[in-house]
């Protein structure tokens, strides 16, 4: 049975039960707790915690949700069963059946005959496993449901009961299991061995309230849920890994032919004996998936957070496709062959095909650049540990790695491994510590990103701020909160730094993109001046103020005013976004897909996942059909409907944001721009003014940034850039129009000129090497030459020099150092003869020798090497000490 069968069968079954069908979520959704989504339950926390009433008429819900998990990401490949991607289906109950329900449920769909809908599992091979006190669901699947008491088994805490890890709902579990055989492992049921009884479904029995406390059992049972829910989750991994009679969740018919396509490529042989192969190819089946399914729901390469992820899979790919055997690009076709297998049971695939094969594609151009010189300097590393006896790296050489090489940590310690060494973790631990407090010092967090929100847990939990800015600037409230220095007060006076909570306010608080407004909060003589307004839990505004005079108390009535010029700026630059991302689709195509957006009154950028920087063409036609459609006045028509409704008109979602029952949608001109957006808008697209598109740059790898003015600023830039062009005009005695072909010809004429005078420079140096060469010493066996040169000649110049003066030396064992002040830099380099490599002389070695001298480093070959410092003042003594070492060979 395929997967996308055994998915299919899964959802009928439960809407025939009378289940709502609900969509996977993206695998990134608005939690600060999680990378990716890493359970079936993820998308429906807000009902289980109670922050949001379920929307579903029949209380109960089914879903196939697309799971990451990459803890155990060095487990891939070595296990049968660890899969960093994998889909688990799972049927939920909100106040409806409990116990007997989700046991009944899941027996059914997994024993039933397969021309009745079920999967055909013979009973006789499933066992159960139930929490150690759980005598009632014990009871259900020995009378109700018929297994045999000895294949029912009690387990902990830490297998059978189900927590979040904080506060909130638990209970017991019920785990059912697939007896493989005796030539899978010993028999005794899931405790005596859970490789042979693979688990495929969990049923979590939500009946309880837990306290404070770790996630393995130190915790109390503080309360009854008030009503009982049901969470389950099967592994449709497994099932089909059963289903299919296959070993292992890598033969399956999801990942099988990318190992397939794998041996093609590498000329390597799967099961064949060689265990080391095999999870290579394993590795490879299993990351192309994961990177696939990531690239689909909007994530670039980058080196943090998600994007870090990505990389590293990426990067995994291509290495141990290179260890097979593969000599050219890999990823073109490991991602095809993963997005024909998958796009069956995910049809987004198929418009997505291009953007990430580009995303892809880029990753691995890059990785080869970085693993020719990162590899390179890995294998001296290795090579000087092992020489001296070693069996460590230390941690500063791979923190150099990481940090000058680009080479992730963890491929560091694979090859590590491979080589027989270990990498001293501490050390480099130490050095990446210091390097985040530095950049902790240089970025410190802006607004709310590391606040300890549990300040202002009560005033989330009972007293939502309502939000009134989209209809009025300016609205009476009441002070329910205050707090400053990080603690709650009850009143404020004149200067005071102060962050003032309200019952409701016209004020928008940034997200989305769109900074947040700024304003005044007066009563009476007390003025408060808004400096910014941000979200806490997406319920609670808190505004930034300064008390610029008089006082304020809690539970003061206040009026609450926007300033009008700010939000006006805003409301532009906002919606001259939304017209920017329709151009862009319009010549990029819909794989240009929004990566993230910041807009403030005037301004606005606008970041999207694309690997090719774009034309002047390509940036002439955005900018005139972003212009076009403000010519157009359209209308800016904002509807509030359901999710679903939003979706069926065509409505943009973004990536990772979780939207509610209700979401709010901004049309632009019919079906020009449909969006989902909880911004502020013009009305018309006329309002907005022209927008100036200033241009595009990289951002990281796979993304692209847009930036432009709108409005008055647009105007005032259009007007500095006319001032501009009428003054060059004026200088250079050309009309406006002509300007472009003078200044190429003055260009040409500045190469020109620039190239002769470096021609003149080079010749210049060059007639003096045979004075240099005069100047050499004999120092022990060898012929040398120790100077330090004129002021300003730069590093290329006296690399060139210092090979020149070494061809003078002739046959004999000769060696030339050379160094010079430039401009508070000291660049320096060493040549030696190829006599004086063979009587044991290196380059590099008498470069960092020097270095030390003048506060820098360098590295090269054994017969040219070059570095740059920064003290001058120790050049003599570099020179000196480079003298005596050879002296003493």
């Amino acid at each position: 049975m395929q997967t996308h069968e055994i998915r299919e069968r899964f959802t009928q079954h439960f809407v025939n039960a009378g289940h709502t069908p609900v969509p996977s979520a993206s695998l990134i959704l608005d939690d600060p707790t999680l990378l990716f989504v890493n359970a079936g339950m993820v998308p429906f926390k807000p009902y289980f915690l109670g922050q949001q009433t379920p929307p579903f008429e029949s209380g109960t819900a089914t879903s196939i949700q697309k799971c990451v998990r990459t803890l155990d990401i060095e487990e891939v490949g070595i296990t049968t069963r660890h899969n960093t991607f994998f889909q688990m289906a799972g049927n939920f109950s909100f106040g409806q059946y409990f116990k007997e329900g989700a046991i009944t449920h899941a027996w059914t769909l997994l024993t039933n005959a397969v021309e009745d809908g079920g999967y055909g599992l013979d009973p006789e091979r499933l066992w159960v496993t139930v929490y150690l006190d759980d005598d009632e669901a014990a009871e259900i699947w020995e009378t109700k449901i018929g297994v045999p008491a000895e294949r029912i088994q009690r387990m902990g805490m830490e297998d059978n009961f189900w927590s979040m890890g904080i506060p909130g709902p638990c209970g017991p579990c019920s785990e059912i299991y697939y007896d493989r055989g005796p030539e899978f492992g010993k028999e005794g049921g899931p405790i005596a061995d859970d490789t042979r009884y693979l688990e495929i479904w969990n049923l979590v029995f939500m009946e309880s309230i837990r306290g404070e406390g770790d996630k393995k059992g130190g915790f109390d049972i503080v309360g009854e849920l008030p009503k009982k829910n049901i969470d389950t989750g099967m592994g449709v991994e497994r099932v089909a890994c059963i289903l299919q009679g296959v070993d292992n969740v890598y033969e399956t018919d999801l990942l099988r032919p990318v190992i397939d396509a794998a041996v093609k490529l590498t000329g390597a042989s799967y099961n064949a004996g060689n265990a080391g192969d095999d999870v290579r190819f394993r590795v490879i089946a299993d990351h192309s998936r994961t990177a696939m399914m990531i690239i689909l729901d909007g994530v670039t390469p980058s080196n943090e957070g998600r994007g870090y992820i990505l990389r590293r899979l990426l990067r995994r790919i291509v290495r141990s496709a290179r260890l097979l055997g593969a000599t050219g690009n890999v990823l073109p076709t490991f991602m095809d062959t993963i997005m024909d297998t998958m796009t069956p049971s995910f049809p987004e695939i198929a418009d997505n095909r291009e953007r990430i094969q580009r995303v892809a594609s880029a990753e691995e151009r890059a990785f080869m650049k970085t693993l020719e010189s990162g590899t390179h300097r890995f294998e001296e590393a290795a090579a000087s540990v092992k020489s001296s006896g070693k069996a460590t790296l230390p941690g500063a050489q791979a923190f150099e790695l990481h940090d000058t090489y680009g080479f992730p940590i963890d491929l560091t310690l694979e090859m590590a491994r491979e080589a027989g060494l270990e990498v001293d973790m501490d050390a480099f631990n130490t050095e990446m510590a210091a390097q985040r407090q530095r950049a902790k010092a240089d970025n410190k967090a802006k607004k709310q990103g590391n606040v300890d929100e549990s300040l202002y847990r009560e005033w989330v939990d009972a007293s939502p701020t309502e939000f009134v800015g989209y209809s009025e600037l300016t609205h009476d409230a009441k002070v329910i909160g205050l707090v400053r220095d990080g603690q709650k007060v009850t009143e404020v006076s004149q200067g005071d730094e102060v962050e003032v909570i309200l019952d409701v306010t016209p004020m928008y608080a940034e997200s989305g993109g769109q900074m947040g407004d700024r304003g005044r909060i007066v009563v009476g003589d007390t003025v408060l001046n808004v400096g910014d307004v941000q979200k806490i839990g997406k319920k609670l505004w808190v505004h930034k103020a300064t008390v610029q005079n008089g006082g304020l108390d809690l539970g003061q009535s206040v009026t609450a005013e926007v300033d009008g010029a700010w939000r006006h700026g805003a409301r532009q630059a906002h919606t001259a976004t939304h017209l920017i991302h329709a151009a862009l689709r319009e010549v990029l195509g819909p794989t240009a897909v929004q990566a993230g957006s910041l807009n403030k009154p005037g301004y606005l950028r606008f970041d999207f996942n694309y690997t090719e920087q774009l034309s002047e063409e390509q940036m002439e036609e955005i900018t005139t059909i972003t212009n076009q459609a403000v010519d157009a006045d359209f209308a800016v028509n904002t509807i509030e409907t359901s999710l679903e409704e939003a979706r069926a008109m065509g409505a943009m979602a973004l990536f990772g944001e979780n939207y509610g029952d209700i979401v709010r949608v901004v049309e632009i001109g019919g079906p020009f721009s449909i969006e989902l957006c909880g911004g502020t808008h013009v009305e018309h697209s006329s309002q907005i003014g022209p927008v100036a598109v200033l241009g595009e740059s990289s951002v990281g790898s796979g993304a692209r940034r847009i930036e432009a003015y709108s409005g008055l600023e647009s105007f005032r830039y259009f007007s500095r850039e006319a001032a501009l062009a009428s003054g060059l005009a004026a200088e250079l005695k050309t009309p406006t129009d002509q300007l472009p072909e003078r200044i190429a010809q003055l260009t040409e004429r500045l190469r020109a000129a620039e190239k002769e005078l470096e021609t003149l420079h080079r010749q210049q140096l060059v007639s003096q090497t045979a004075e240099y060469a005069t100047q050499a010493q004999q120092v022990g066996s060898f012929t040398l030459v120790a100077l330090q040169l004129a002021d300003g000649i730069g590093a290329g110049d006296l690399r060139t020099v210092a090979a020149d003066v070494r061809e003078r030396l002739g046959a004999a064992p000769g060696v030339v150092v050379l160094a010079s002040a430039d401009n508070g830099k000291v660049p320096f380099a060493v040549a030696a003869t190829k006599a004086a490599v063979n009587a044991g002389i290196k380059a590099g070695d008498l470069v960092k020798l020097f270095g030390g001298y003048v506060g820098g480093k360098g590295g090269g070959k054994p017969d040219l090497a070059q570095g740059s410092g920064s003290n001058a003042d120790g050049i003599a003594a570099g020179l000196a000490a480079v003298r005596d070492d050879v002296a003493q060979r």
